[in-house]
């Protein structure tokens, strides 16, 4: 079997398996099965570059990032995850398997492009696993401080069930896992936006705000550059500038 055929059934296999719906087990099978198949058809020296989408949200959200980045030549992985069902350390275990079974084998380095709560995830995950394999960081809209939209939510017990454990654990109090990480030590850069289509968001939010995450919410201790879009928190991955930040990050080290 061709890598084509072996990419198609083994995306059409995870995609059977309905993570959300199975618990994390199914989760992390998932995941690495979707790992598996993107490293299937794509050259073995090409940099490698795991897309980490944000709380409910699936790959699909990163499709132009995810095409414009293979028509520079990276070698993509885009982990789907179960976002609103598994606390962050569940999603953290998957997203790590995911790194080991398609890139950590390999003298090159992994890089990462996220949004939202992806950010947390990887900056979760590289808390815990420091490694010489990693590249570089690109994040778009993280809750790097946390969120007050989290905050304002947490009164509600059917607001924190809508977000989810991981979803509600990203609020701006000292016991929030944003909070909790500390100073990043790899190359990071951040991508957040300064433009909100919700009224309360920004209400909630001191300064200026992308409808979620506050511009200044975003930067954290160790982020090498640091770039203001005019976007909203849920169309920066989608804008031209955005996507050229971010090739210009990975390839230099800086946003041009």
């Amino acid at each position: 079997m061709g890598p084509r055929g072996l990419r198609r059934r083994t995306r059409d296999h995870a995609m059977r398996m309905k993570p959300s719906a199975r618990g994390p087990w199914a989760a992390l099978l998932c995941a690495c099965l979707v790992a598996a198949a993107a490293c299937a058809d794509v050259p073995e020296d090409a940099d490698p570059v795991i897309l980490v989408h944000g709380l409910g949200r699936t790959s699909r959200s990163l499709i132009y990032l995810e095409t414009r980045l293979r028509r520079e030549g990276f070698r993509v992985v885009s982990f789907d995850y179960p976002s609103r069902t598994e606390p962050i350390e569940v999603l953290v275990d998957s997203l790590r398997s995911v790194v080991a079974g398609c890139c950590m084998h390999e003298a090159s380095e992994v890089h990462f492009v996220t949004h939202s709560m992806g950010g947390i995830l990887v900056r979760s995950l590289l808390a815990e696993d420091s490694t010489r394999h990693v590249g570089r960081v690109v994040m778009l809209s993280p809750p790097n401080q946390g969120s007050e939209v989290v905050d304002a939510f947490a009164s509600s017990p059917l607001l924190v069930a809508l977000l989810g454990p991981a979803g509600a654990s990203l609020g701006t109090d000292s016991a929030s896992v944003p909070r909790q990480l500390g100073p990043v030590r790899f190359p990071l850069g951040v991508v957040v936006g300064n433009r909100s289509l919700t009224r309360v968001g920004s209400w909630l939010i001191p300064g200026a705000d992308d409808g979620l995450v506050g511009v200044e919410q975003a930067r954290v201790d160790g982020l090498a550059d640091f770039l203001v879009v005019p976007s909203t928190h849920t169309t920066i991955m989608n804008r031209p500038e955005t996507a050229d930040a971010v090739l210009s990050f990975l390839r230099f080290g800086r946003f041009e």
